[in-house]
């Protein structure tokens, strides 16, 4: 793939670029995301694929390092189909070990690094997960001492409380020793060229299908619980190509993003997609927006990689200071709603021509929809894009598509017209099968032939477009994160002085949505609303934490005739008590 010529805007390049990933990876073969990692390194050993704030590394150095944790697996007794849980930040240890994971052809289980012993302990236990890669600590969050109260002795090998977990290796913060004694480190685990290891990789890999699991993502759920994503190599790697044609991208793309890979945006929009056109990306294990357009400058990054609260507070960076941002020409600002002005601003104020929105689930691969490169902000604003072209990838029934859309009754599951609101559903090649564990919850979110019920309220427009208007469920995103309220509910009614609890989902222009709870407090009680947000972010990860409480008489909550509260009711009050007009807090 060639570069564009420098005067041709980018948009305007896009159907050159679209044609260079066609020829390049056409006709399309399915393959593991191994095999994917090695055909590029094959050919660019030396271009940089992964630039952290330490060093860059290579495509060729990704690959050989993925194999050293490949046969640290194997030694250690993993085999084909394993789980392995893999909790950490965006450090370049996570990516050689998910690539390691996937090349043992065992199945990686990313776990968000923020959660606490409780909700890490859920998944471990759900998951079966025979190992964990973790972090030992991070801005604060201590990995260890979470593990101390979910398995003591892990480090001596012992698993009482986690019959299937066999053994345990730490990511140290410094690269160095483990700061607990006994431990086993990543690096520790690590093997060299090893003939024997080496031959059980290449017969693992004979026999591995690129239909197989590769990953199992949790995402939140209606139930109280997280619920396990079941995500195949192709589907990861289809949908990230479809991602990359669908913003035209040109050879060698550099993008940045401090989105965590334990989400499928960062990792199939970012790490996965740049793949496909031999680029790099520019991790940030936490959040900066000035340390974000410094990156654009020091590493001529071009495109970023947003939910909306990173972008509003990127562009107020940018307005009070000076960055070189001159390589800089697109931007994806997805996972929840922006208003029409941040959309102007990043074209004003950081000079960008090619803006997109996207709309997705864990469960479908990342992003179904797209905004096109060069569409108006009206469409950015009023829609979330229409299905994305597959390009090679694409599903020849589906018209060349990788994911189709329709509105259906949300209570029947029948079709209905074009253009009337319903509960959205999707079918096609990254769809996900359903969830690891839970065969009642499958079968209630695929209606028959294989159309899966988003939870998402909209319509399909005339012109393709996805119109939302709502959420058939309950949950709410703060930050571009789901937050199912059950959850917290239950945090707070363990109190004595908490008799009930409902959390409902209000507008904030940072967030996105932070939480409300609405307490009924029990008799003779007078609980304190700081010290109850104070015990919420003790007990759970942060963005799950209600930023406000408000207090109620049970005589006061809104029911409805068969008794059930009615959350609708109580955030339309919130919004009015506290003052939210719906964009701003």
């Amino acid at each position: 793939m060639s570069q564009p010529a420098a005067d041709i805007p980018v948009v305007a390049d896009i159907p050159r670029r679209r044609r260079a990933l066609e020829e390049r990876h056409g006709p399309w073969r399915p393959r593991r995301l191994s095999e994917m990692l090695d055909a590029v390194a094959d050919e660019y050993a030396h271009r940089p694929y992964v630039i952290a704030e330490s060093r860059t590394y290579t495509y060729g150095e990704l690959r050989d390092w993925s194999r050293r944790v490949a046969r640290g697996l194997v030694a250690a007794g993993i085999g084909p189909g394993d789980h392995v849980a893999l909790v950490a930040p965006n450090w370049p240890e996570t990516v050689a070990v998910r690539f390691g994971i996937a090349r043992a052809g065992a199945v990686a289980v990313p776990v968000n690094f923020q959660l606490r012993a409780e909700e890490l302990a859920y998944i471990l236990q759900q998951s079966r997960a025979v190992a964990v890669v973790t972090m030992e600590e991070f801005r604060g969050i201590d990995a260890l001492d979470a593990l101390d109260r979910i398995v003591p002795d892990w480090e001596r090998g012992r698993a009482v409380n986690l019959p299937d977990l066999r053994f345990v290796a730490t990511v140290p913060a410094d690269g160095g020793a483990s700061r607990r004694p006994g431990a086993t480190t990543l690096a520790d685990l690590e093997r060299g060229p090893d003939d024997a290891l080496d031959a059980e990789l290449a017969r693992r890999a004979e026999a591995m299908d690129p239909r197989d699991t590769a990953t199992i993502f949790y995402t939140s759920g209606t139930t109280g619980h997280p619920k396990g994503v079941l995500s195949t190599h192709d589907m990861e790697l289809r949908s990230a190509y479809a991602s990359a044609y669908t913003r035209g991208f040109e050879d060698g793309r550099r993008i940045a993003f401090a989105l965590p890979l334990h989400h499928v945006f960062a990792y199939i929009e970012g790490l996965l997609a740049s793949m496909f056109a031999a680029g790099s990306v520019v991790m940030q294990a936490a959040f900066d927006p000035r340390a974000s357009l410094e990156a654009v400058a020091r590493h001529g990054v071009g495109e970023l990689l947003y939910v909306p609260t990173m972008s509003l507070a990127v562009v107020d960076a940018a307005r009070a200071g000076d960055y070189d941002v001159s390589t800089l020409h697109s931007v994806m600002s997805a996972a929840q709603s922006a208003p029409a002005r941040l959309w102007h601003d990043l074209r004003e104020v950081l000079g960008l021509e090619q803006l997109v929105t996207a709309y997705g689930m864990t469960e479908t691969s990342a992003a179904t929809t797209y905004t096109m490169p060069g569409d108006p902000v009206e469409l950015l604003v009023e829609t979330v894009g229409r299905p994305k072209p597959g390009g090679v990838a694409g599903d020849p029934e589906l018209s060349g598509l990788v994911a189709v859309y329709k509105a259906v009754d949300p209570d029947g599951g029948g079709d209905l017209p074009q253009g009337q609101p319903g509960e959205l559903v999707t079918r096609g090649p990254i769809v996900g099968r359903g969830y690891y564990g839970k065969a009642a919850e499958t079968a209630a979110a695929i209606l028959p032939g294989g159309w899966l019920r988003s939870g998402d309220l909209g319509y399909v427009r005339d012109d393709g477009y996805l119109v939302l208007t709502g959420r058939s469920k309950e949950l709410y995103k703060c930050g571009g994160e789901l937050v199912m309220p059950t959850e917290v509910e239950d945090r707070l009614t363990r109190r004595s002085d908490v008799h009930q609890a409902y959390v409902v989902g209000v507008p904030d222009e940072r967030m996105g949505e932070v939480g409300c709870a609405w307490v009924v407090p029990a008799e003779d009680a007078k609980p304190d609303a700081d010290e109850l947000i104070a015990y919420c972010r003790d007990q759970l990860a942060r963005f799950k934490a209600p930023r406000y409480v408000l207090f109620a008489a049970a005589e006061e909550l809104p029911l409805t005739a068969s008794g059930k509260v009615q959350k609708f009711k109580l955030a339309q009050r919130a919004v009015a008590e506290l003052g939210l007009d719906g964009s701003d807090a």
